[in-house]
């Protein structure tokens, strides 16, 4: 597509922003473009001001046993194995209708190889314990031929809407009955102790519920960014002061100023109950969540049209500080409780009406079946409606999302014509339609959302036809700089080369108007997408965002080279989505975390070096001819020997804190079982097996020796040394990864703006495991892209 790639080489670095995007609750097939208020949880970072500008892992008897001790638990697992996607995308059933191959299916292969098997062939029992193991044999076979069943069953309920008649559906009916159990509404407030108390002037004050509730929203946030914001604690004050004046402090203190607050009591009572938390045993964490998913196990899945489908986000999200993105008006403001009387459901007209888990009656029931939403309510920071829709994965989504990319393919039958268009306005003589061609311009190559109106108490985020003279600056002979902030109040910033009719125009249309006038101010988005749906049904300015994103990222990819690592594949699939995330200007702040991130990412590199030494040593102990072989005979590069004896202590504290795990978890068991648990004595002697361990790795620090590895065949060390020098080939490609991707956020793009199939396509083509790039949540969101073949192309 003509400049959106040239747009997307633009350096990350300028492109920063300082809101962080995270994939929301809820969206809908334009979900990217959708209210902050469908979004059942918001975050943000503390803005700044605006400024110019798979792991691949080793086997576990590879390593494990052959280094003295394992980097981390990482490097010891085995990793599980994925079919390759082509062997995973169908199987026949009995009826030869293609059903969804799941992993699961992999004991019914084991069933179907047992019983083709005749009895004749079977080998005899061995003659020790043949009566226990032909038993045995026979409950393994009915377990297995349980599973079998259980399978089956599963292949059964899937439904594959995509392979219906009409997967898109009418536009109009979206379903014939409906039941589900409602919404989950959070628990009533539990008041805290009474030895909890804020204070006010260095006094404890005595709140009642209500107002201790809305201190403790505060309190359990005075160490985050938000409370040094100025905006959020005015907005937080101002509504806790209305809670107050209803509900006034019990021993008759006036609070009257933020500043004398001093909510740190609070704040250590919540952190020490996280830490009783984190401190709980594992069966009490087992048996905790087990109740939990006992008492929302109703509200998870509702029945549509008779077929069970799961709900996305059915809990009403419970009261707290509003957190916004961005630089919000509105940040720290109260979001106050959600009852049933706030809830307007909507359920099948012959459904028996579910009952609240709290007391109260619904507001309304209604019986819509041309809409898709189960529950809605209306929130009171900014007025927005919040909704709860099906799950990613369930039909009424997965059609609303293959519709968005399939009239986003759509559109590359119009465009050429479109561009043609709008470059013949761009010199019209009628103003509107010479800043209507620009503005379509700017949306098709820029990928510019279209902008609509704001108001006072929001953010003043803008788009395209809401730019205003300050937004956009011309650097002759054809530059244009844009500078504003965009959606979420994430800055936008690029400087581009335009035609130079667009230069011209832009300078036209700023003549004789102050900063804070518009640019387009004979354009708005109603009148801008009336014009753009006369060329396709349904086309806006949101579908070019889809097909711009699309495209570039399918002639992205179709640059991988033939040939290379995995990794290699994959830093190529993470560039081509850097790419489309810079063109839609989906950055984020570097993540606070990054450089502790990649200092460890460092470490465990050190750790492959020390074993690859290691390795080396225990070859030149069995025959100095190895100290002479290219391979062998250099040393490991930033390896020195502060280096060895900073990662061996490293080692030695992990072996310890391993032991002493693994002697709890033994006593524990122990216990369990009604018997003694073992005496100190014995973890004494094991960590003296540790210690006694690392005295001699100590002693060899320097003297080119390796004792551990001696018994190993020369072969086998030859092999390691082989393994980890592809191991550190692979994470030092990770780590550039990681490094060239931490201002810019993929997700957003994987979830909103690019077709899927254009992933799964890739994957087959190239024999990547598309677990590698998908996750769970997106593989369920998506399973009718994993039915693209190879040579499918967007």
């Amino acid at each position: 597509m003509p400049g959106a790639v040239k747009a997307t080489t633009v350096r990350a670095s300028a492109l920063n922003g300082n809101g962080k995007l995270k994939r929301p609750v809820v969206d809908d097939s334009d979900s990217d473009d959708a209210p902050l208020s469908s979004q059942i949880a918001s975050t943000s970072t503390t803005p700044s001001k605006p400024m110019p500008k798979s792991r691949r892992k080793v086997k576990k008897e590879d390593l494990e046993d052959d280094l003295p001790f394992a980097d981390s638990e990482e490097d010891t697992k085995t990793p599980k194995k994925s079919l390759p996607p082509k062997k995973r995308r169908k199987v026949k059933d009995e009826s030869d209708t293609e059903v969804e191959k799941k992993p699961a299916k992999k004991a019914t292969k084991r069933v179907k190889k047992e019983e083709d098997v005749s009895e004749s062939e079977k080998p005899p029992p061995k003659k020790r314990g043949k009566a226990k193991k032909e038993d045995e044999d026979e409950k393994k076979g009915e377990k297995k031929a349980k599973g079998k069943a259980k399978t089956k069953k599963e292949e059964e309920e899937v439904f594959k809407w995509w392979e219906q008649e009409d997967p898109n559906g009418d536009g109009t009916q979206k379903w014939t009955t409906l039941e589900h159990s409602g919404v989950l509404f959070p628990p009533p407030y539990e008041p805290l102790p009474k030895d909890v108390k804020m204070k006010y002037n260095g006094k404890p004050v005595d709140l009642p519920p209500a107002s201790e509730e809305v201190a403790g929203f505060y309190g359990a946030m005075i160490e985050t960014d938000h409370a040094k914001d100025a905006t959020f604690n005015k907005n937080f004050f101002q509504d806790w002061l209305k809670v107050l004046k209803k509900n006034p402090p019990r021993d008759g203190t006036k609070i009257t100023d933020f500043e004398r607050c001093d909510f740190r009591p609070m704040f250590e009572f919540f952190e020490a109950e996280k830490a009783k938390k984190k401190a709980l045993t594992s069966a009490e964490k087992k048996e905790l969540k087990k109740q939990k998913d006992e008492a929302e196990g109703k509200y998870t899945t509702c029945l549509l049209d008779g077929r069970k489908e799961k709900v996305g986000n059915f809990r009403v999200e419970p009261p707290g500080l509003f957190r916004g993105r961005g630089d919000h008006p509105r940040k720290g403001a109260l979001k106050l409780r959600v009852g049933p009387e706030d809830i307007t459901l909507n359920i099948g007209a012959n459904a028996t009406i579910p009952t609240p888990n709290v007391p109260g009656k619904w507001k309304t029931v209604i019986h819509d079946n041309t809409v898709t939403w189960l529950a809605t309510w209306v929130e009171n920071v900014n007025g927005n409606h919040k909704y709860v829709f099906l799950a990613a994965g369930s039909s009424l989504k997965g059609q609303s999302d293959m519709m968005k990319f399939e009239k986003a393919r759509e559109l590359k039958n119009h465009i050429d014509r479109i561009r043609q268009d709008y470059n013949e306005d761009m010199k019209n003589k009628v103003m509107a339609l010479r800043q209507r061609a620009t503005a379509v311009y700017f949306i098709d190559i820029l990928a510019l959302r279209a902008g609509n109106e704001k108001g006072e108490d929001e953010a003043d985020t803008v788009g395209c036809c809401s730019l205003r003279c300050e937004h956009v600056t011309l650097e002759p002979p054809n530059y244009v700089a844009f500078d504003f902030l965009g959606k979420d109040s994430i800055r936008y910033y690029n400087r581009v080369t335009v035609e130079q009719q667009v230069f011209k125009n832009i300078r036209i249309f700023k003549d004789g108007k102050k900063d804070d006038d518009d640019l387009f101010d004979r354009v708005n988005v109603r009148l801008l997408n009336k014009h753009l749906q006369s060329y396709m049904k349904g086309l806006s300015a949101k579908v070019f965002r889809t097909y711009n994103a699309s495209i570039t990222f399918q002639k992205q990819l179709d640059d991988t080279p033939a040939k290379g690592t995995l990794q290699e594949k994959l830093n190529h699939y993470n560039h081509a989505n850097r790419m489309v995330a810079i063109l839609c200007n989906h950055q984020r702040a570097a993540p606070k975390t990054h450089e502790q991130s990649m200092g460890k990412m460092k470490d465990k590199l050190r750790g492959m070096k020390y074993d690859r030494m290691k390795l080396r040593h225990a070859l030149f102990a069995i025959d100095s001819k190895y100290k002479k072989q290219k391979a062998y005979k250099d040393d490991e590069s930033d390896l020195d020997d502060d280096d060895i004896a900073e990662h061996e202590e490293g080692l030695k504290a992990k072996e310890i804190e391993r032991v002493q795990k693994k002697f709890a978890k033994e006593n524990e068991k122990l216990q369990e079982d009604g018997k003694r648990p073992q005496p100190e004595s014995a973890l004494k002697e094991r960590l003296k097996e540790v210690e006694d361990e690392f005295k001699k790795l100590k002693k060899e620090r320097g003297t080119n020796k390796a004792t551990f590895a001696r018994a190993r065949p020369v072969e086998k060390i030859e092999e390691m040394i082989s393994k980890l020098d592809e191991r550190m080939k692979t994470f030092k490609l990770q780590m550039l990864d990681r490094e060239a991707g931490k201002e810019v956020a993929l997700t957003t793009s994987k979830i909103n703006y690019l077709d899927p199939r254009i992933t799964a396509a890739w994957c087959k083509k190239h024999d990547v495991p598309i677990e590698k790039i998908f996750s769970k949540t997106l593989l369920t969101k998506f399973p009718w892209a994993m039915e693209a073949d190879d040579d499918w192309q967007f």
